[in-house]
């Protein structure tokens, strides 16, 4: 079986649904609409095609602005033909776009069938409502698709806001091969260390992270263990998270690792003693899966996702307004070893359980199987 994905090159997501996807046997084909320069795809023997759909956006503009209105429209459709052609040189079995936005337009502008479309998150919980024209494109595209799936049941019960079709569930786990508890290397012995691997916008809640770390610290008895914080991610908001650790006096024990490789996050998560995630909105909860799976404990905010993954005392859950109670659940943490243990054992039994890669790709060619009217690949 032969699948066209429309998504992101340089999406690690995307990354590794191609390459799971080619290793389980199914010929896959990416056409991206953003760029991607590694040698990633070449490596897994992974034809990519490009069309920088986006490239208007920065070319100098010299001419009248109203004229400038139809440029995203002209870009679109380009892209719409660029996908056609490739559809004609492939001959895909599939269509499958990743990401209800422009590359879900794209494919659904294409005119070819069977089309799956797959929901990420941001684009049904924040895009839809920028503007009616975004909410119309959404709905469009939803509705030209053959098969609708999300990563979890709480944005499918998002996405039915756009259309009225039954959802798949197809989750984006963790390889718990990969990510397991590895030694900690150069950890002070005796010293707790929260941690967190996110980007650095106000959408995850940082702040209320470094809030919580500072007030955990001034309610921790004289007797209690050193404790630190290590934040690893890049983002727009770096500077002022930097500022806010050190105007509530605790710069010393906040270290901020910048972007780190994907591959480096097992290692990181095993040097910490439990991770802390306070987004505003998590629509999934990709990072709280890696750490369960290294057996880490998890403490997250009460955003849908976390709170469909944290299931079954798999973590604590607070309230995401509440730093006040994050604080008291970062202290109970760092005061209780025997807990800490326990709480990351059960982390990690519910991704093997729930969230494993291996039967994620599963479920997605079962998904192509059903779609296709195959009996197999």
């Amino acid at each position: 079986m032969k699948v066209l994905l429309v998504s992101d090159a340089g999406s690690i997501h995307t990354r590794r649904w191609a390459a799971s996807l080619s290793e389980a046997g199914v010929d896959t084909v990416l056409f991206s609409i953003t760029p991607a320069d590694d040698g990633f795809y070449r490596e897994k023997n992974i034809k990519v095609y490009v069309f920088d759909l986006f490239s208007y956006k920065k070319k100098k503009n010299n001419d009248r602005k109203e004229k400038n209105i139809f440029a995203p429209v002209i870009s679109h459709a380009e892209a719409v033909r660029e996908l056609k052609r490739v559809l004609e040189a492939e001959k895909p079995d599939i269509l499958h776009a990743h990401y209800a936005t422009s590359y879900s337009l794209v494919a659904a502008l294409s005119g070819f069938h069977p089309l799956i479309v797959s929901v990420w998150g941001s684009d049904v919980y924040e895009f839809p409502k920028l503007s009616p024209i975004n909410k119309m494109a959404v709905t469009y595209v939803l509705g030209k698709a053959d098969r609708v799936l999300s990563t979890s049941r709480a944005m499918a019960a998002e996405t039915l806001h756009y259309c009225r079709k039954d959802i798949g569930i197809t989750p984006f786990g963790v390889d718990t091969e990969v990510f397991r508890k590895y030694p900690a290397v150069g950890k002070e012995s005796g010293r707790v260390v929260f941690g967190t691997v996110k980007t650095l916008s106000e959408k995850y809640g940082i702040d209320r992270l470094i809030r919580a770390f500072a007030l955990m610290r001034g309610r921790m008895p004289a007797d209690g263990p050193e404790t630190a914080l290590v934040i690893a991610g890049k983002g727009p908001d770096r500077d002022r998270l930097e500022k806010l650790a050190a105007g509530l006096g605790v710069s010393s024990a906040v270290e901020f690792l910048g972007e780190v490789r994907h591959d480096d996050v097992p290692r990181i998560y095993s040097g910490t003693d439990a991770a802390v995630f306070l987004s505003r909105e998590e629509s999934f909860g990709v990072s709280a899966l890696e750490a369960m799976a290294c057996e880490v404990p998890v403490i997250a905010s009460d955003a849908d996702g976390f709170r469909e993954i944290l299931e079954g005392g798999a973590g604590i859950i607070v309230p995401g307004n509440d730093v006040e109670a994050a604080a008291d659940a970062m202290l109970r943490l760092a005061l209780d070893p025997g807990l800490r243990a326990s709480l990351g054992k059960t982390g990690r039994k519910r991704v093997q359980e729930c969230y494993e890669w291996k039967n994620n790709v599963a479920a997605m060619t079962e998904e192509y199987r059903k779609v296709s009217g195959m009996a197999h690949i």
